[in-house]
């Protein structure tokens, strides 16, 4: 995981329209960057739906939100058309960002080691500086504890 204090690494990366996004382009907003593991699955949705539903407060608040796995640009879309979220998410097939923001890790489960995405979520400040950044974070109680960190 990144530290607090240091500039957040640069990226450029296509979203489920197929746009790309670079994380110049939210310079003088707060930006909500979540890492998570996979489109379409139990945790992966509910914490991009509380994201979704409480993006008013967000907005509110001046910060975007932007989720970030490797899926695909098509999965992304069908993603957001299935659970009708209001907010940009960007594929990293190669794993550039995902590696740069240092969320690719080992992962043990049933005693199977293999490497994937931790779930992290960094809040980056109007001046691309890394703010706050939470490893391994519950999927479904994350969005509103970011909601409590931009107080």
């Amino acid at each position: 995981m990144l530290a607090v204090g240091t500039k957040a690494p640069a990226f450029e990366l296509p979203d489920q329209n197929g746009e790309v996004h670079t994380l110049k382009e939210y310079k003088g907003q707060k930006v909500i960057l979540y890492f998570y593991p996979r489109d379409n699955t139990q945790g992966c949705t509910a914490q991009a739906c509380a994201f979704g539903d409480m993006m008013p407060a967000f907005r509110e608040k001046g910060a975007v939100i932007v989720g970030v796995s490797k899926d695909s640009v098509a999965s992304h879309k069908k993603f957001e058309e299935k659970y009708n979220l209001p907010f940009t998410l960007l594929s990293d097939p190669d794993l550039e960002a995902i590696k740069a923001y240092d969320v690719w890790q080992e992962k043990n489960m049933y005693g199977k080691k293999s490497f994937g995405v931790v779930r992290t979520t960094y809040l980056i400040d109007e001046k691309g500086i890394i703010v706050k950044a939470f490893e391994k974070v519950k999927a479904k109680d994350n969005p509103a504890q970011m909601l409590e960190e931009l107080e």
